[in-house]
C-alpha cells in the first residue's frame, strides 16, 4: 500500500502543486485585506487545491495512457509501464473528486456561511478535467490549461469573499492564464513531431517550434503586463511589489533563454524549476509588500 501511495503521488507529480497553489493563496491574502481572516477558509482552499489538481492529473494520465505508451518520451510513465493499474488510478480519481466537493462544505459551516464554493464545485471540476481531452480537437488546448489554472485565484477569492469586487482575481487569473499557456507551449515543443504524426493538436505541431516559441514569449509578455497592472485593481499593492516584478521579469527572460528551437534539452529546467520559483516568488513578493505597508 505504501508503494502504491508513493507511485500515485509520483503519477500526479504532487510536488508540482507549487505551480497553482501560490496563486490561490495570493488571491486569498489580498481578499483577507478587506475580509476577516478565518482558519476554515485557509483549510478549505488548501484542501480544494490539492484535491482538484490531483483529480486533474489522475484523469490526464488515464486519458493519455494509450498516447503515452506510443511516445518514447512518456512510455515510462506509471500506467503505460504497468507500475499502476487503471483501476487503482480510477479509484484515486473518484476519491479526489469526492474530496474536492467535500472540501467546499467547509465554507457552509463558517460565519457567515458561503455556499458559492459548493455551487461552483461541479462546473469547476468538469472544466478542469476537460482539459485532458482538448488536444484531441483544438490547438488551443494550452489556453484551456491556462484557464483551468486561472480558476485557482478566482476560486480562492470567491471562497473568501464571494463573487464580489472581482477585478483583482480576474486580472490575477488572466496573468496566470498567460503564464501557464506560455510554459505549456514550451513544454509541448518536445513532442511537436510526435503530436503531428499522431494527429494531436498543439501549437508546436501546428505552427512549428520556432513560431510556437514566439507565441509562448507573447503569452509571458502579456502575463507580465497584467501583473504590472494588478495594483490598479488592488490598492494594497504598491512600490515594493512593482520593484519586485523586475525579478519576475528577469526569470521569464531566463526561462526563454533556456529553450531554443534547435536545442530543447533544457525544457524541463525551464518548465519545472524556473516556473516554480516564479509562482512562489510572486506570493512572497506580495506578502513582503503587505508587511511593509
Amino acid at each position: 500500500m505504501l508503494t502504491a501511495a508513493r507511485r500515485l503521488l509520483e503519477l500526479i507529480r504532487f510536488g508540482h502543486t507549487v505551480f497553482a497553489l501560490p496563486f490561490a493563496l495570493l488571491a486569498a491574502v489580498l481578499a483577507w485585506q478587506d475580509e476577516p481572516f478565518r482558519w476554515p477558509d485557509l483549510l478549505g482552499i488548501l484542501l480544494g487545491m490539492v484535491f482538484a489538481r490531483s483529480a486533474a492529473m489522475a484523469f490526464n494520465r488515464l486519458a493519455d495512457r494509450d498516447i503515452d505508451a506510443k511516445n518514447p518520451r512518456t512510455a515510462g510513465r506509471h500506467l503505460p509501464a504497468g507500475l499502476l493499474s487503471a483501476g487503482a488510478v480510477w479509484a484515486f480519481l473518484v476519491a479526489c473528486c469526492v474530496g474536492f466537493v467535500a472540501s467546499t462544505l467547509i465554507f457552509l459551516y463558517r460565519e457567515p456561511p458561503n455556499p458559492w464554493p459548493l455551487y461552483l464545485s461541479g462546473p469547476v471540476l468538469l472544466f478542469v478535467l476537460g482539459y485532458s481531452l482538448a488536444k484531441r480537437f483544438t490547438s488551443l488546448a494550452h489556453l484551456w490549461l491556462g484557464a483551468a489554472l486561472m480558476l485557482a485565484p478566482v476560486a480562492a477569492w470567491i471562497a473568501v469573499r464571494g463573487p464580489v469586487d472581482m477585478a483583482v482575481p480576474l486580472v490575477l487569473g488572466a496573468a496566470v492564464m498567460g503564464w501557464v499557456a506560455g510554459f505549456d507551449v514550451l513544454y509541448a515543443c518536445q513532442d511537436a513531431a510526435f503530436d503531428r504524426a499522431a494527429g494531436l493538436h498543439s501549437l508546436p505541431a501546428r505552427l512549428g517550434v520556432p513560431a510556437a516559441l514566439r507565441v509562448a514569449a507573447g503569452c509571458h509578455a502579456a502575463m507580465f503586463g497584467l501583473l504590472v497592472a494588478l495594483p490598479l485593481a488592488s490598492p494594497h499593492l504598491g512600490a515594493v511589489y512593482l520593484a519586485g516584478l523586475a525579478l519576475i521579469g528577469g526569470l521569464l527572460v531566463y526561462e526563454h533563454a533556456l529553450v531554443r528551437a534547435d536545442d530543447l534539452s533544457r525544457v524541463n529546467r525551464a518548465f519545472f524549476h524556473v516556473n516554480g520559483v516564479i509562482s512562489v516568488g510572486l506570493l512572497v513578493l506580495v506578502l513582503v509588500q503587505l508587511a511593509v505597508k
